[in-house]
């Protein structure tokens, strides 16, 4: 007997909190004054669904600004884990846990880099 391959059972449930997460941003239900403009990147749930892993980008410049968002999104995680809960059809609704997503920052910072770079190489 075949084992089951890998399941889409994760990738479904993270494409859900997604949404549920993301609509309770829009529209303003995170009432934490340390959230403002956030965007959902990505989602990911571990195989057992007891955790996901929610990847935003905060808007704004200020570093401690960025990482009090992502700490009031923190805060938050019950409350959106009920909305979550009423929302989607499993026995277990994943554990929320907020972190920063900086490839934006790594790619900008690349692009900064190979800016100089090229600088450098054309004499003009």
């Amino acid at each position: 007997m075949a084992g089951k391959g890998p399941s889409r059972r994760p990738e479904q449930v993270a494409e859900a909190i997604r949404t549920i997460v993301a609509s309770a941003l829009v529209e303003g239900e995170v009432r934490d004054p340390r959230v403002g403009l956030v965007t959902v990147s990505g989602v990911e749930v571990t195989r057992d669904l007891s955790l996901a892993t929610i990847r935003v980008v905060p808007h704004g410049e200020d570093p401690e600004a960025l990482d009090a968002a992502v700490a009031g999104l923190q805060s938050a995680a019950g409350y959106l884990r009920r909305k979550v809960a009423q929302q989607l059809t499993t026995r277990l609704v994943p554990e929320l846990r907020f972190v920063r997503d900086k490839g934006m920052e790594h790619a900008r910072r690349i692009n900064e880099i190979l800016a100089g770079l090229h600088r450098e190489e054309d004499p003009s």
